[in-house]
């Protein structure tokens, strides 16, 4: 884990600024080291992966708040110089405060998310960060029928307290990193796939045959540690359907949503447990017509809330994040990573790194910045972490804790992100009433803001 933080305190970061302008940065310090305390004070470990956001988007104006409520103003938030080149290159969009609590749909695929990193070097370790406008400018153009925004000012929008009251209070209060990282520049199901397995087994969009690889929940299954998934759209929502694990769990392990309250009332709650995304009812914060972030928050909200209010509050943590950033901005650069199993992007023929080759052209590379927050009794008191990982580190802090095998190099190099808690005094034990978060902003993608 040494190794790790003083390559990225080595690494230079490359940050965008206005109109494509850019300023270097050092990247974020190593860790501090972990607490001495026992983790098996933890018995249970939930996380939820909710979709397509990115940390700017959602945090960039996290420190604001922070401030008005006596804390440290230390969140690495949307630069002041912020912007982005519009499509036509008629102009360069600021950020700016969304009115609407729904997107126009963004693409976060291989190619545009390659553009968001370098528009006119997408395969080059040169980080400008200035395709974001122009990926979503072409999504808008491309789509049948073709969308609103033709010309990317939608990726500058970004959500405050305002709109996601809930979301800032919970990431104020307890722990959270603002070097979260989504662990590859690709779209939704190789993100997920990272999420179970520490790998996507070379795909960077959908798998087209099951993944013979095995998950985390494989491991705990061996270790009989219990666990389940639980799947709003059940059964295909599960984000284990591309693993061997998926046909030998599926009711068992695999289970309904509303299992999860059923075990949080009656004290049944495994040792670990995933929380799949709600699409089928527009729960999952998705960008698109009808897909409302604050309903998204709401529903997160309620699941947290039914955590609180059980008796496994005692000895939980739940971990919130996204999938992956969407195609909306973010001003950090990706990180160097280890390729998970040095098996290389399996691409299509007109795919960025088809015919030819550069740095961003392996898995050796995170995608952009996620939102995330760490609930628990343990969760250090407003703390901000600064250390850079990617999503593979709440699997590392799994098998840390029930002494479990790393499924692969990536999840191995993430660092120990136990600094996050205070096991001793558990600082939250009696858990604070978060307010209550609306549902009501209006919702359309055919104007901005």
């Amino acid at each position: 884990m040494k190794a790790l933080g003083v390559l990225v305190l080595g690494l230079t970061l490359v940050l965008a600024g206005c109109g494509g302008m850019a300023t270097t940065q050092q990247g974020p310090p190593p860790p501090p080291p972990p607490p001495s305390a026992d983790l098996t004070v933890v018995k249970h470990i939930i996380y939820m992966l909710q979709e397509n956001r990115s940390f700017d988007q959602y945090f960039g104006q996290l420190n604001a708040y922070r401030q008005r409520q006596g804390y440290s103003a230390d969140v690495d938030v949307t630069p002041p110089n912020a912007s982005q080149l519009s499509y036509d290159h008629s102009t360069t969009w600021p950020p700016f405060h969304m009115t609407s609590q729904c997107v126009e749909e963004m693409s976060s695929y291989w190619n545009e998310s390659h553009n968001d990193w370098n528009h006119n070097a997408p395969t080059s370790a040169t980080p400008m960060m200035d395709g974001f406008a122009n990926a979503a400018g072409g999504n808008s153009r491309n789509s049948n029928p073709p969308g609103f925004d033709i010309n990317g000012q939608r990726v500058m929008g970004y959500y405050d307290e305002r709109d996601l009251p809930y979301y800032y209070f919970m990431a104020s209060q307890f722990a959270m990193s603002d070097h979260w990282f989504t662990p590859i520049m690709t779209n939704t199901p190789a993100n997920r796939m990272y999420a179970m397995a520490a790998t996507s087994h070379g795909v960077v969009n959908k798998p087209l045959t099951q993944i013979n690889v095995p998950t985390i929940f494989d491991e705990l299954q061996a270790a009989k540690i219990t666990w389940k998934n639980y799947v709003p759209d059940y059964p295909n929502g599960s984000s284990l359907k591309a693993f061997p694990a998926y046909t030998k769990y599926v009711n068992t392990n695999i289970v309904p949503m509303a299992q999860y309250l059923k075990d949080l009332q009656h004290g049944t709650l495994p040792q670990v447990a995933f929380i799949d995304r709600d699409s089928s009812n527009g729960l999952d914060e998705h960008p698109g017509q009808g897909i409302s972030v604050q309903k998204g928050a709401a529903y997160v909200k309620s699941l947290i809330d039914a955590l609180m209010a059980s008796s496994s509050w005692q000895d939980s943590v739940f971990f919130l994040s996204y999938d992956e950033a969407g195609g909306a901005y973010d001003h950090e650069p990706a990180i160097p990573m280890p390729s998970p199993d040095g098996i290389p992007p399996v691409l299509g023929p007109f795919d960025t790194c088809a015919t030819t080759t550069g740095p961003m052209c392996d898995f050796t590379y995170t995608g952009f910045r996620l939102p995330n927050f760490v609930v628990s009794p343990f969760a250090k008191l407003h703390y901000v972490d600064h250390t850079a990982m990617d999503t593979t580190a709440i699997l590392r802090f799994i098998e840390k804790r029930f002494g479990l095998q790393t499924l692969t190099a990536r999840d191995a190099a993430q660092p120990d992100i136990s600094y996050f808690f205070d096991f001793t005094n558990a600082p939250n034990l009696t858990p604070p009433t978060p307010p209550s978060q609306p549902t009501s902003g209006p919702c359309y993608v055919t104007s901005l803001p």
